[in-house]
């Protein structure tokens, strides 16, 4: 079987499937056995799509980024500004039914902070893969060290209300300081010396 080249319709499908099985057992039960009998085929047809079980795993993590990077530029609409992209990244967060993917996000950043020789190509995509489109929804005449600044911002801000959220289900209060952060995003305001924010500069 490992000579046969691989059928990438049915790869795709498979590695949907297994990124469900990730987002409900945790990354941790990712072997070959159960994650197999769970999507209905046996080991050999993983080992024949996927090759290692690290390189399983570095294809479900890079199937979900895809999927909460996409789902979230749809949510924004076409050429979102900053406040657009922000709210967007935040309400998928929000719903429930997402739940699980990020627990898994979040479980896998903590295991790559100790491991990160394992996990490099986590640890380099999760931040630059959100940094550029939020450097981008702020528009070509903005500052790069500005946009930067910013983004950086709006990226732990939004990652530190959703740990917060996974950690105590206090829904209320996390999504009161989202909407707070994000009305700032949204609205002209003064910072100190009475300056406007760049997150309220538009496209």
């Amino acid at each position: 079987m490992a000579g046969r080249p691989v059928n990438h319709q049915r790869r795709a499908e498979l590695l949907d499937a297994a990124v469900e099985y990730a987002a409900e057992y945790g990354f941790s039960e990712l072997t070959w056995r159960p994650v197999a009998a769970a999507l209905g085929v046996s080991p050999t047809t993983l080992v024949h799509h996927f090759g290692t079980k690290e390189q399983m795993l570095e294809a479900i993590l890079g199937r979900l980024r895809e999927r909460i990077f996409a789902a979230t530029r749809d949510l924004a609409g076409e050429q979102p500004d900053l406040a657009a992209e922000a709210r967007a990244s935040w309400t998928r967060a929000f719903d429930p039914q997402h739940e699980a993917e990020f627990r898994l996000f979040f479980a896998v950043y903590g295991r790559a902070l100790q491991a990160p020789q394992q996990f490099a190509a986590f640890l380099e995509h999760v931040v630059a893969y959100w940094m550029s489109a939020l450097v981008d929804a702020q528009g070509p005449d903005t500052d790069p060290a500005t946009a930067t600044r910013t983004a950086t911002l709006v990226i732990a801000t939004i990652r530190g209300l959703l740990l917060d959220l996974l950690a105590t289900g206090d829904r209320d209060r996390v999504q009161d300081a989202a909407e707070t952060f994000l009305a700032a995003l949204e609205r002209p305001a003064t910072l100190e010396g009475g300056t406007q924010p760049s997150v309220a500069r538009p496209r």
